[in-house]
C-alpha cells in the first residue's frame, strides 16, 4: 500500500497558504524545518490560546491531491500548498488511515498519523464556499472532515516531490481518525 509525494510546502510565517518547495526537511519531534507550525508544543494559534504547553500533534499536515480533483469538479481551483498543507500525496487514502499509521516518506522520513485536520473558516476567505466542500456529513450523520490529516515526525529526513509514500498500519484494533 503506497503512493507518491506530489508536492511539499512550508512557510516560516503565519499565512493560510504555504509556498511549494523543491524539498522540505522533516525534523524528528518537531515537524518541517523552518515552518511556522514546527515545534514540540502546539504552534497553531487557536490551540496556543487554549494551552500553549500541549504537545504538538499537528507537526505535519498532509492532504491527498485527489481532494483537489474533487473540489475542481465543484468549481473550485485549488493547488498544492494552498490549503496550508506541508505534504501533498497521490494514491494514498489518507482519510481512511487509522490513528498510529506510519507513513514513510522518501528515503528516510517517518511520520506517525495523529488525526484529522479540522478546517477553519479561513478556507472560505481563501475561496468562498470551499468550506462546505471539505466539511460534510457522512452516511451516519456525523461530521466528516476531508481537509487532510496531521502527524508527528518520528524519523527526520528530506522529502521531495516524486518520493514514494509507504503505509504501515498499526497492530491491533484500529482506531479511526479524530480531529487533533
Amino acid at each position: 500500500m503506497g503512493g507518491t509525494v506530489t508536492a511539499v510546502s512550508s512557510n516560516g510565517t503565519y499565512s493560510f497558504t504555504k509556498p511549494n518547495r523543491e524539498s522540505v526537511t522533516l525534523l524528528a519531534g518537531l515537524g518541517v524545518e523552518g515552518d511556522v507550525h514546527a515545534g514540540a508544543t502546539v504552534k497553531h494559534r487557536f490551540r496556543m490560546e487554549k494551552d500553549p504547553s500541549q504537545p504538538n500533534l499537528r507537526q505535519v499536515h498532509l492532504i491527498h491531491e485527489e481532494l483537489f480533483d474533487e473540489v475542481r469538479e465543484a468549481g473550485f481551483e485549488v493547488a498544492a500548498g494552498q490549503l496550508g498543507e506541508n505534504v501533498t500525496t497521490r494514491g494514498v487514502d489518507l482519510l481512511g488511515l487509522p490513528t498510529g499509521t506510519l507513513l514513510r516518506l522518501g528515503a528516510a522520513a517517518v511520520v506517525e498519523v495523529t488525526g484529522l485536520r479540522n478546517p477553519c473558516a479561513q478556507i472560505d476567505t481563501f475561496r468562498k464556499g470551499l468550506l462546505k466542500q471539505v466539511v460534510g456529513r457522512g452516511e451516519d450523520g456525523r461530521t466528516r472532515f476531508r481537509s487532510g490529516i496531521m502527524g508527528v515526525v518520528l524519523v527526520g529526513g528530506v522529502v521531495r516531490p516524486g518520493d514514494g509514500v509507504t503505509v504501515e498500519l498499526p497492530d491491533g484494533p484500529h482506531r479511526p481518525l479524530e480531529v487533533v
